[in-house]
């Protein structure tokens, strides 16, 4: 899988950059999580800090177009993201788990 980033805002009121991509992949679609956390990797972010907004993959086409946020910090992602869109990018189950482990 070779990602390449077509275009990338800036957006410092928010503490974030928008970010348009292209995924070149041989087999099937990838998932959002491995494109997180390659997309994550070439930028030198955490995971935690790459929300996946949009993967679009034309039918029988092996390249995917794809939208990402990524914030400065974690904190930052989870105060301005939706809860929908942090669960699908699994971003903040760490410490709701951690925090059930401290309750109990």
């Amino acid at each position: 899988m070779d990602i390449e980033i077509i275009n990338e805002e800036d957006n410092p009121m928010l503490h974030r950059s928008d970010v348009r991509f292209r995924v070149v992949h041989e087999d099937a679609t990838p998932s959002r999580l491995s494109v997180r956390d390659s997309l994550a990797a070439m930028l030198n972010k955490d995971a935690d800090e790459v929300v996946i907004h949009k993967l679009d993959t034309k039918y029988g086409m092996r390249k995917t177009i794809g939208y990402a946020k990524v914030y400065q910090t974690a904190e930052h992602a989870r105060d301005v993201e939706q809860s929908y869109m942090l669960d699908r990018n699994k971003i903040g189950a760490e410490m709701e788990s951690d925090a059930e482990t401290e309750e109990a």
